[in-house]
C-alpha cells in the first residue's frame, strides 16, 4: 500500500517539527490511541485501537525516527501486531516546508498488512488509512491552533 498525503498546517516550521516530536501532542491527536511512550533506543511504542472495516483490533507497535534532517525531515519505520487481526509494517517519509507563518506537510507511506486485515482489501483498507490520516491532521492542526483551526489537505 503506498499512500501520499499534503496538508496546510496553521503554525510555523519549527513549532509543528516540535509537536510532531512530542509524545504527549501525537497521543491526543493519534485516533484511538492509548498509550504513547518514547523507548529507550529513542524511538516510541504504542496502543492502538482501530477499525478497518467490520474489523477492529488492538495494535501494539513501535516505531523509531531515521535520516533526521531537524526541522526538515524525518523517516519513521515501524511495525504493528493487532493478534488475529494481523499486522503493519513499513514505513514513511515526513518533510516540512516553511510557507509564511504556516507550514505544508507532505508525507509518503509505504505499508504492508497481513492477517485478516489484508483480507478486507486495498480499497478498504486504503480508504480507512486515509480518513483515519484526516482525523489525526484535523486534531493536530487544532492542536497547533488552540483548537480554533482544522489541516487544509493541499
Amino acid at each position: 500500500m503506498d499512500l501520499r498525503g499534503e496538508y496546510r498546517l496553521p503554525a510555523p516550521r519549527a513549532t509543528v517539527w516540535e509537536a510532531l516530536n512530542d509524545p504527549a501532542v501525537l497521543k491526543a491527536c493519534i485516533p484511538g490511541c492509548e498509550s504513547l511512550e518514547m523507548t529507550p533506543e529513542g524511538g516510541m511504542a504504542a496502543t492502538v485501537v482501530a477499525k478497518v472495516g467490520p474489523v477492529k483490533a488492538k495494535f501494539n507497535g513501535e516505531v523509531r525516527l531515521e535520516n533526521i534532517n531537524a526541522p526538515e525531515s524525518y523517516s519513521i519505520v515501524g511495525e504493528g501486531k493487532g493478534g488475529i487481526a494481523g499486522f503493519a509494517k513499513g514505513g514513511a517519509d515526513v518533510h516540512l516546508a516553511e510557507d509564511g507563518e504556516e507550514t505544508i506537510l507532505t508525507y509518503k507511506v509505504d505499508a504492508q498488512v497481513g492477517g485478516k486485515i489484508a483480507q478486507l482489501g486495498g480499497r478498504l483498507i486504503e480508504s480507512s488509512t486515509k480518513k483515519l490520516a484526516a482525523q489525526f491532521f484535523d486534531a493536530f492542526a487544532a492542536h497547533l491552533s488552540g483548537g480554533t483551526k482544522t489541516a487544509e489537505a493541499v
